[in-house]
């Protein structure tokens, strides 16, 4: 008899998240996981070739072998760049000269 895992996939929108449970086949990759959830079909802009995964919050590639109770994280892409804001934020509170005011 061949051995199983029990892992999950995991996907979240803004108001949405879904978890997949699901046993696999030891040996499965991240990319086995994500492809035998089905989660494509429900939602297709999944792009495998473009998203970026992880497993508990640590990024890893589709080719990565998973351990029973892994959790599959597909993330999506960022709406903005961190660095970026943050740095408008700075300029606006040079322009605003918060901090250290007149007593």
């Amino acid at each position: 008899m061949s051995e199983k895992i029990t892992i999950e996939v995991v996907y979240a929108l803004t108001h949405e998240q879904t978890l997949l449970k699901q046993q696999l086949p030891l040996g499965a990759t991240v990319a086995d996981a994500i492809n035998a959830s089905g989660i494509t079909a429900k939602h297709p802009e999944i792009d495998l070739a473009k998203n970026k995964f992880g497993i508990f919050g640590k990024l890893t590639k589709g080719d990565a072998v998973l351990r029973d109770k892994d959790r599959v994280e597909i993330y999506r892409p960022l709406i903005a760049d961190p660095k970026e804001v943050r740095r408008q934020r700075a300029e606006e509170g040079k322009a605003m000269k918060k901090g250290g005011g007149e007593l």
